[in-house]
């Protein structure tokens, strides 16, 4: 059974059907519960997808993408712009959508939709940004051409704690770059990182198959979506033990595997940081959308000589954040996506204060509203610490000196995100130059993106890199054509 859906991108909407090769398919499949995070209400229903509808897109996508390779690269950016000045019009929807699907607060749902507007806008350059290259060549009369050409056919896989935009960074370079894309968005946020992406390119006038999207459960279909074989590379967001076992898959289908996985970030105030400016950028690196970022921050390392002074400053701002519905324009913390996601950070900070820390604000849950949580005389051993708790919680960690902070800040088997904090800049880059990281920011806290320049981790952070040139590098392959315009002597 197939229908259309019309231009309604509200809760209520009908998003009961999986978008395969331009069709909205429904019946036949049992349904997945959205629910709510603030009320923990059903608000929809969405297919659970099977093994057969994997398969059934990956085979559209494969066909659609011969033709979508040959279209015209100002086409191809054509629809991306498209698709940005939908999100631009829907403005007010998509953030009502984002609210109650995710817990997105309004000032992170206005970020999440900035940041990808920015994006798309960059995006839409792409296609006549896959340069290739001419060179001479040590044999006589010929020479060699290098050009780039899409890879084929791109799986993503998408987290739920920023699913529009995290979607949208491997979608939309994917289609700008000729391929054609499978997604699969997380259980938790199939509507905002995934059905409704596929209405947005379905009405700026995608053709079909290029962009297909099923729904369901990653421990039923996630691993036929990254080691199927028509697939070429496989954009994976996530925790690093998926991510693992994601790039196994792809690897065994000779795909290329790029993946931004778990971070452990650290917030780093020397002795002569700014510490209001510190704190301020604290706050709202530990805070943002409840904590549930990759590249939030994780642990608070502070010099001892002010570490008193941090920890009081920051607890009085942490109290002051309003907690509540993400729909109350007011809000600034909202709920934790899921039980599990609850219990396990609480189950860390449990953990720190039984090993000796002292809390110093909130620490305790009402349904699935964490309360702002600051825990003073922690150690890096210490469970909230160590652990990516991925809630709204600041551990602050003292250090006595330079060297101690890198040796604290590179403690970990993560490398994704960090931030230092320092009265002289010179040494704020000698200490940021020594983090082992693939983004450090200087007197600013971790959650930065912008389009033109790379993100990414290193060590168990992931590989590979989002954004500009990087993905088109992932995203494109080189081919190398030779021409020999005179004979050539050969020695048989």
């Amino acid at each position: 059974m197939t229908q259309t859906h019309p231009s309604d991108f509200s809760i209520t909407a009908d998003w009961n059907s999986v978008y395969i090769d331009g069709e909205w398919r429904s019946g036949g499949r049992e349904s997945i519960p959205v629910e709510n995070p603030a009320t923990r209400d059903v608000v929809a229903e969405v297919p659970a997808g099977t093994t057969e509808d994997v398969d059934a897109a990956y085979e559209a996508a494969a066909r659609a993408q011969e033709t979508w390779q040959e279209v015209l690269p100002q086409e191809r950016g054509e629809i991306i712009r498209a698709v940005q000045h939908r999100i631009e019009e829907h403005h007010a929807a998509l953030t009502e959508l984002l609210a109650i699907e995710s817990g997105s607060a309004r000032p992170k749902a206005s970020r999440e939709f900035t940041s990808t507007g920015e994006m798309m806008h960059d995006v839409a350059t792409y296609p006549f940004r896959m340069t290739g290259s001419h060179s001479q060549s040590k044999v006589a009369g010929k020479e060699n051409i290098v050009k780039r050409e899409p890879v084929g056919v791109v799986g993503v896989i998408s987290p739920w704690n920023f699913p529009f935009q995290l979607s949208l960074r491997a979608v939309a370079p994917a289609i700008a770059l000729g391929n054609s894309v499978v997604l699969k968005p997380a259980t938790e946020t199939p509507i905002t990182g995934g059905l409704l992406i596929a209405k947005l390119f379905e009405e700026a006038g995608l053709p079909d198959g290029v962009l297909n999207v099923v729904t369901g459960h990653g421990s039923e279909i996630g691993d036929r979506v990254a080691s199927h074989p028509e697939l070429s590379a496989v954009a994976f967001t996530g925790s690093t033990s998926v991510g693992q076992r994601v790039a196994r898959n792809a690897a065994e289908a000779l795909a290329f595997p790029a993946m931004e996985l778990g971070g452990n970030n650290p917030h780093v105030v020397l002795d002569d940081a700014d510490v209001d400016r510190a704190v301020d950028a604290g706050i709202f690196g530990s805070f943002m959308h409840q904590g549930q970022i990759c590249i939030s921050i994780n642990r608070h390392l502070v010099h001892e000589s002010i570490y008193d002074e941090y920890v009081s400053r920051l607890t009085d701002r942490a109290a002051e954040l309003p907690v509540g519905d993400p729909l109350d324009a007011e809000t600034v913390v909202g709920p934790i996506i899921n039980a599990a996601e609850r219990d396990s950070m609480l189950s860390y900070v449990e953990q720190s204060l039984e090993a000796g820390a002292t809390l110093e604000l909130g620490g305790d849950a009402d349904g699935l509203f964490v309360e702002p949580t600051v825990l003073s005389g922690m150690s890096n051993e210490m469970a909230a610490a160590c652990n990516e708790h991925f809630g709204p919680v600041a551990p602050v960690v003292p250090f006595g000196s330079d060297d101690e902070a890198v040796e604290l800040a590179n403690d970990t088997e993560y490398g994704l995100a960090a931030s230092v904090h320092a009265g002289r800049v010179q040494r704020a880059r000698d200490v940021a130059d020594r983090i082992d990281a693939g983004m450090v920011h200087i007197n600013d806290q971790p959650i930065n993106n912008e389009p033109h320049v790379p993100f990414g981790g290193m060590k168990a952070s992931g590989m590979g890199r989002y954004n500009g040139e990087w993905i088109i590098d992932e995203l494109t392959e080189t081919k190398w054509t030779s021409i020999q315009h005179q004979p050539r002597d050969y020695p048989f």
